[in-house]
């Protein structure tokens, strides 16, 4: 979604390049939508020819390819200081970021939470307006840190990447889990009244295993920009859900009438994962921030972006919550009339979003396990390892959504256990150690306030979705 064109135009030049030098790098072009892309994308590429060179050098080619080696990491970074995206260009890549899964569960997060809740979205949109504001002050205090990643080493060393890089992957595993268990629920309800069983599978079992299968093997797809398209159509799949929505609520003849209640405490740890969740997409930020062509202007990227973004979120809390009232389910697509026709179109574009999903979300794995492989494996064997690993995850995330099928508890557990993290906690913590000696006092307080925030909040959270968690579990186990 984000910088995906830009970042596999950027490795064909590194192709380009290397040919005429007397080179032939392998041609690793990375796509994905959701996390560090671009840079990564440059650096496999510059890491998977280093890796030939290697190679070569062992049997006598060294003198010229090590030549070249050089130019070609030259060029990786002249590529990445080349930046040429337009002000409109990044909000529109940071809107298409954030708008995702977390919209399906805004109107199931202000019914329980009640409409004062509707202060806790606002102000966690503020905030990680601000958090994203503070990435940017990191990335332009040094210019080589290009991900998020890079800020976490920046500021806290190796310990802080190595936490960054976990709370990536942990982001990236658990809402593919969150996608697949959207998937089955929306299946179930598309092929309503079809029988198929097989084994122990129930029917919809049965049909999310299949469409999991048939995107199965994009993941062993070693040059993802044949698939990049499906960046775009994310996209569009999550705008077409929210305005299939609104047409229910124009042309549906439901009668929005429902009253909202006022707060429910109660509720509000387990809601606040869910709308966290919403405003995740700060991993890849720092890449947003390097393709500007002014980065200057990244601030006003943000909070345009956010605005957008959190009254969108706003509006389509209150049409859900008016519309189903207490029956409005965890993802509002499932609440929507039956026999309209823009319910089937909402039903399938949230269907089909997991399904671009999966080959550009696994792409940061793949990166960092062909780092990892010998030098001297063949490219065919290396497509093997890749697949046969890609397809072990995706299996697995497919076990854990069957086993677990409760979204609301799953999201929300993502976004209180990983995503408040990333969001806002750590880019406070970069920040305030980056710039501890020249810090003001006022950045300083909001800052630690934050960070105490998003402690609270992260953990409480954490505590209440697990608990509804396992009482779901226990109670499916019992009956």
């Amino acid at each position: 979604m984000n910088t995906l064109r830009a970042m596999i135009s950027k490795s064909r030049e590194l192709q380009q390049s290397s040919q005429n030098s007397d080179c032939s790098p392998h041609p690793s072009q990375v796509a994905s939508e959701s996390q560090e892309w671009r840079s990564v994308g440059i650096r496999a590429d510059v890491g998977v020819y280093r890796e030939e060179v290697k190679a070569k050098s062992s049997s006598g080619e060294s003198g010229k390819d090590l030549e070249s080696l050089g130019r070609e990491e030259k060029l990786g970074v002249e590529a990445q200081s080349e930046p040429d995206g337009s002000f409109l260009h990044a909000v529109a890549n940071m809107v298409g970021m954030l708008i995702g899964l977390g919209q399906l569960s805004t109107p199931y997060a202000l019914e329980n939470g009640g409409w004062a809740s509707v202060f806790l979205l606002v102000g966690l949109g503020a905030a990680c307006a601000y958090s994203s504001h503070l990435l940017g002050k990191c990335l332009h205090n040094d210019p080589k840190s290009r991900d998020y990643k890079d800020i976490g080493h920046h500021a806290f060393g190796s310990k802080g990447r190595i936490i960054a890089t976990t709370f990536i992957y942990m982001e990236i595993f658990m809402a593919l889990v969150s996608y697949t268990i959207s998937l089955h629920d929306n299946l179930a309800i598309v092929f309503m009244g079809v029988d198929l069983r097989w084994a122990h599978l129930t029917t919809s079992q049965l049909l999310a295993t299949i469409a999991v299968l048939v995107a199965l093997p994009s993941l062993w797809l070693r040059d993802l920009s044949s698939i990049s398209f499906l960046s775009t159509a994310g996209i569009l799949m999550s705008l077409l859900i929210f305005v299939t929505i609104a047409g229910t609520a124009i042309f549906g003849g439901v009668r929005a009438n429902h009253d909202i209640p006022p707060l429910q405490l109660h509720n509000i740890p387990a809601i606040s994962g869910l709308y966290i969740f919403s405003f995740a997409g700060h991993i890849v930020f720092p890449n947003l921030y390097t393709a500007m062509k002014d980065p200057s202007k990244f601030t006003q990227v943000s909070i345009v972006s956010f605005s957008m973004v959190t009254i969108l979120y706003t509006s389509l809390a209150f049409m859900g919550a008016k519309l189903f009232g207490p029956q409005v389910n965890s993802q509002i697509t499932l609440s929507m009339p039956r026999n309209l026709i823009v319910t089937k179109i909402a039903l399938w574009a949230t269907v089909l979003t997991p399904m671009t999903k999966y080959a550009l979300e696994f792409a940061p794995f793949a990166i960092q396990l062909e780092q990892t492989l010998p030098h001297s494996m063949k490219p065919r064997t290396r497509t093997i390892v890749r697949g046969t690993i890609g397809s072990i995850l995706l299996l697995l995330i497919l076990v854990l959504a069957l086993a677990v099928p409760y979204f609301e508890h799953v999201l929300s557990l993502t976004g209180s256990l990983v995503s408040v993290g990333i969001c806002i906690i750590f880019p406070c913590a970069f920040y305030t150690k980056i710039f501890w000696r020249e810090i003001r006092r006022p950045p300083l307080v909001l800052n630690l306030i934050l960070i105490a925030v998003g402690v609270l909040m992260g953990a409480f959270g954490t505590i209440s979705s697990s608990k509804s968690l396992l009482q779901s579990l226990w109670k499916s186990h019992s009956n």
